[in-house]
């Protein structure tokens, strides 16, 4: 019940981008064997701290590194010709076995729209036509537009394409998620969103389809440690610029999910929202319980060698003791024998 997020963030104090992108697919290799569900690669474009700006190549490499692993990258539409995407999700389907999925979403920088040379004004219009004609090409069509003949190459794997989903934060996001037929992975719970994506979706002749819309306190970092004190002196600083340069992109944000407004360490642990540390036992009652643990081991740069521990913490002991605890119907004597030895 875990899953790992990489946006391959390198600021000049953390690690060096070559070691961070060597490491990546290594982390997921090991997560796969122990019970990880998914990896999640996003993008941004022209950070100073060098985001991933190519989640289709990172995920090639992890998928070259595994067998089973579910992998979900967030692009921003308008910035691709949909015949390239076309074709390069398709060899990604075929190279993973059908294992990658899609959240599409339109982004928000101006200063990104600005590197492509597009205005921010045109995004909705740029996603609709790219979307239309992507969809299209990765279910096999031959399309005739504007006088060109246009196919996509290889065919994928997976019959009509991978699965998309549509990524945002607004009621125009999920009435467009509707319209599409898609389902609607949303970085906010806007009131009437969900009733906006599912009314869009029937308007259309379409079921809605599978919907996450996440509360403002759902972490979207967590790590797992014996010492919770100590963990927040080693990993601060690296979680929070992760947590400021998120709020900076998006001043005055009240409603989305994995946003923090703290400026200090100690303000963001007292959040307790975006970027949590969790104790071990608190880890296991959350797996038990059901929820997820979304890890993002390197987050804000963390050196590789730091990394580690936090990540195997929770394949090596979260997980299979809350299995064993969930199966022995004594949970609670083995959390607190847990507690107990590891505190020891």
């Amino acid at each position: 019940m875990f899953t790992l997020r990489f946006d391959m963030r390198a600021p000049s104090f953390g690690a060096d981008p070559a070691a961070l992108y060597a490491t990546a697919p290594e982390m997921c290799a090991w997560a796969e064997r122990h019970g990880c569900l998914a990896a999640v690669m996003c993008e941004h474009h022209g950070s100073a701290d060098g985001y991933l700006p190519s989640p289709l190549l990172l995920a090639s490499a992890v998928a070259a590194r595994t067998r089973r692993l579910a992998l979900s990258l967030v692009l921003i539409l308008p910035f691709y010709d949909p015949v390239r995407l076309a074709e390069d999700i398709a060899v990604l389907d075929i190279l993973s076995a059908g294992r990658a999925t899609y959240i599409l979403a339109l982004g928000y920088r101006p200063e990104e729209y600005e590197i492509f040379g597009l205005d921010l004004g045109d995004r909705g219009r740029l996603a609709d036509e790219k979307l239309a004609l992507l969809r299209r090409l990765l279910a096999g069509e031959t399309v005739e537009q504007r006088g060109r003949r246009i196919v996509a190459t290889p065919r994928p794997l997976s019959e009509n394409g991978p699965a998309m989903m549509w990524g945002g934060g607004s009621l125009a996001a999920a009435r467009r998620a509707g319209r599409y037929g898609m389902g609607m992975l949303a970085n906010a719970n806007v009131p009437g969103m969900r009733e906006a994506y599912e009314d869009s979706c029937r308007k259309h002749g379409h079921e809605p389809g599978p919907a996450f819309f996440p509360d403002r306190s759902t972490p979207s970092v967590c790590f797992v440690a014996d010492d919770v004190d100590s963990a927040w002196a080693e990993l601060g600083e690296y979680l929070l610029h992760d947590a400021r340069t998120y709020a900076a992109w998006n001043p005055g944000n009240e409603v989305s999910a994995g946003f923090t407004h703290a400026d200090t360490v100690e303000e963001l642990r007292a959040a307790a929202a975006s970027h949590v540390i969790y104790s071990v036992p608190e880890a296991i009652s959350r797996v038990r319980a059901g929820n997820m643990l979304a890890m993002s081991p390197l987050c804000g740069g963390l050196p590789p060698e730091i990394a580690w521990p936090y990540l195997k913490r929770v394949g090596e002991v979260v997980l299979p003791a809350a299995s064993e605890a969930a199966g022995n119907g004594n949970s609670d004597r083995m959390l607190d024998e847990l507690l107990s030895n590891r505190n020891g």
